[in-house]
């Protein structure tokens, strides 16, 4: 095991409204800029070495439209495809991802449909 030469801190600041609904979310790390940026949506897993299991948090602000969640989710899919194959070198799996990814992008009008 390679030993800890530096460590970083993220921080996500969530605003809820009395529904407890997320209006806004900020974040920041402590490595980048001091100030706190905002963002519409995040996707976090964190997995537990322990249970065996994935630990999800998933927040969305209520002004992020649709199109913009199509592309968030498109985006998030395509780089999900690329960091498993970067971990396990499963070309199969990984092409097959890739090949969802491109339907959910034709599908939701982020490219075009090929004929």
């Amino acid at each position: 095991m390679s030993e800890i030469k530096k460590k970083s801190t993220i921080t996500v600041q969530i605003g809820l409204d009395e529904d407890n609904v997320p209006a806004e979310i900020h974040w920041k790390a402590d490595d980048g800029k001091n100030e706190m940026e905002p963002c519409k949506a995040m996707l976090l897993s964190l997995f537990d070495e322990d249970k065996l299991d994935t630990i999800k948090l998933d927040l969305w602000t209520k002004s992020m439209q649709v199109d913009e969640m199509d592309r968030f989710m498109f985006q998030t899919l395509r780089g999900l495809a690329d960091t498993y194959f970067k971990a396990t070198q499963n070309s199969d799996l990984a092409n097959q991802f890739g090949n969802f990814v491109h339907y959910f992008g034709q599908s939701t009008g982020l490219l075009e449909k090929e004929e």
